[in-house]
């Protein structure tokens, strides 16, 4: 490719709306373009980057033996509602009617329909196991886009979908992806890792993050520093943490006057705020949600939702919801609340271990001290679950080692879903007893967009990308000094032509701009190699090669450069 031909607009300055370094360097390297809030067009060098993650996917699906499909993006309501996800799956998903008044949805993902057109072609066990893939753009409507293709609202995705006749067939598909997920983020140069996590909306059992290690990401992990335990934090297992044990003190109630927050308390008051105990109240399918946690740990939304076998993620209640329960906003606790149809209580367990604490009054400005929950809750009417998340005290569940959290870049998931889809979908087969069974599925996917901004926030500088080989959009850049030069462009084109020949990705840069310009491009674009050819090297009959990775450069004979750069890659 010649850089003259090349649509590559690139920008000096960094664009005002952009917030994390990806979406700041692809659009200063030309790599896409907004058109809207969380909607991107790619330009040529991010297609090229795109296509090259998909032909790893490709490569390494297809040896796993699964096999590529295409499904539409435009889905019926029907199935949705069949599986009774159509409601449960939220405000992301975009609905819409065609002209006939007939509801759709733009797919968020694909369950629905890969189990629906499996149901249709396979009755038999003869005919199982089965693993179908595509690739294609996905719609989610986020609440709000962000972080540019890290949260976006059309995405380019693999997902995947296996068919077994038992659970121990699916356990050997799931593994067969989890293997293959981990070649595939390999081979694309990330620094990644597996980690325990919450199924979401799709359901189903066990499943697995591959999160790329990078500080703009929005998940939060801990991985243990002696075992091989590793989790999301929304699913990591937090111990039972005890106080020690006191004389249960009288309970008292204290004025707290426009003392509305945990923190605002214990500094009135004196108290540590492990000597508290805060509430924060949800609404998960219109039931307020009142969960309560030490003053010193967060609530864990998703743990909350599990204790309540919500179907759909919580919000934060509304002040009329709090009043249509008898909350008061700021001064809340489990004292001497009950269980109704509208209102449930969940309490961490570590808060059902604590003695003599400060909670709210359960009226204005007014708290009490001396909680000790085993005395003064209604047990009857509570649920104790594991509710906050992972604290630097907790230790490893399996080993007891200490902990370490870093922040992740989803780019992959790999789910056991069981027979969620295939029960609610009537997808069964005749096993060899000739008796009907549900397929037993799992789901495989994987961020492709997701996956490029993911390696540009783990490998950039000052500069611009650092590509890893295998997905930069070329991986040598040719700079001969001065395009004008005919004998720097024979040389140029000379080399160009010895590398195309040898299937090197190859660009020249044969604008007519100064070199400083082209170098700058080079850096920004994040070309693995650069090739520069001036008069100086060609009076020596060599030209200067540079690794972006490194600034390492090396001058190599003209007639050696073809096995330089060989060797140059195969290091990259």
């Amino acid at each position: 490719m010649l850089a003259s031909k090349l649509y590559a607009p690139t920008l000096r300055e960094v664009p005002s709306d952009a917030d994390v370094v990806s979406q700041q360097l692809m659009l200063r390297a030309g790599f896409m373009r907004k058109v809207a809030n969380g909607l991107y067009s790619f330009l040529p060098l991010g297609w090229r980057s795109i296509k090259k993650i998909e032909t790893i996917i490709r490569e390494e699906m297809d040896a796993s033996m699964a096999q590529e499909i295409m499904m539409p993006i435009l889905q019926p309501a029907e199935i949705w509602k069949e599986s009774g996800r159509w409601n449960a799956y939220g405000a992301e998903m975009m609905r819409i009617n065609d002209r006939h008044d007939v509801e759709y949805c733009l797919g968020p993902t694909h369950e629905e329909m890969i189990t629906t057109l499996v149901k249709n072609e396979i009755n038999s066990y003869r005919q199982l196991p089965v693993n179908l893939y595509q690739i294609q753009s996905k719609f989610r409507d986020e609440r709000r886009p962000r972080y540019g293709l890290m949260r976006s609202r059309e995405f380019i995705m693999k997902d995947g979908y296996s068919f077994d006749v038992d659970e121990a067939g699916a356990d050997a598909s799931y593994q067969s992806m989890y293997d293959a997920y981990s070649r595939i983020f390999s081979r694309c140069g990330l620094t990644f890792r597996p980690v325990e996590a919450d199924s979401g909306a799709i359901g189903g059992s066990n499943t697995h993050e591959f999160m790329a290690i990078a500080e703009a990401g929005e998940a939060d992990i801990v991985h243990c520093t002696s075992c091989e335990y590793a989790a999301n934090i929304e699913i990591g297992k937090p111990g039972v943490m005890k106080q020690d044990e006191e004389a249960l003190a009288p309970l008292e109630v204290v004025e707290t006057p426009h003392a509305s927050t945990i923190e605002a308390v214990a500094d009135m008051l004196n108290l540590p705020l492990n000597k508290t105990i805060k509430a924060v109240v949800f609404s998960i399918e219109g039931k307020v949600i009142l969960a309560m946690v030490r003053g010193d740990h967060e609530v864990n939304e998703v743990a909350v939702q599990h204790a309540v076998n919500g179907a759909v993620e919580p919000e934060m209640a509304t002040p009329e919801q709090l009043e249509a329960v008898g909350l008061t906003a700021g001064f809340i606790s489990p004292v001497g609340l009950k269980q109704t149809e509208e209102f449930s209580i969940v309490v961490d367990e570590s808060v059902m271990e604590a003695y003599n604490v400060c909670g709210g009054a359960n009226k204005t400005d007014a708290h009490y001290i001396n909680i000790n929950p085993k005395r003064d809750f209604n047990i009857d009417d509570i649920v104790v679950a594991p509710i906050r998340l992972i604290t630097d005290e907790d230790v490893c569940p399996l080993c007891a080692a200490p902990l370490e959290r870093s922040k992740g870049i989803e780019v992959g998931q790999v789910f056991k879903l069981g027979t969620k889809y295939s029960e609610s979908l009537q997808a069964t087969f005749l096993d060899q007893n000739g008796r009907p069974n549900p397929m037993v599925m799992g789901c495989y996917g994987i961020g492709v967009s997701r996956t490029l901004a993911a390696a540009i926030e783990q490998y950039h500088d000052e500069n611009g990308i650092i590509w890893p080989r295998a997905i930069a959009p070329f991986e040598v850049v040719i700079v001969p000094i001065n395009a004008k030069d005919e004998a720097l462009m024979q040389a140029s084109t000379s080399i160009y032509n010895t590398l195309l020949s040898d299937n090197v990705d190859v660009l020249l840069d044969d604008r007519k701009d100064r070199a400083g310009v082209k170098f700058k491009d080079a850096d920004l674009i994040g070309y693995p190699l650069r090739i520069t050819v001036s008069k100086n090297t060609l009076e020596s009959d060599d030209v200067e090669i540079r690794v972006r990775k490194t600034g390492e450069t090396i001058n190599c004979p003209i007639s050696e450069v073809l096995i330089t750069v060989q060797d140059l890659l195969a290091q990259l």
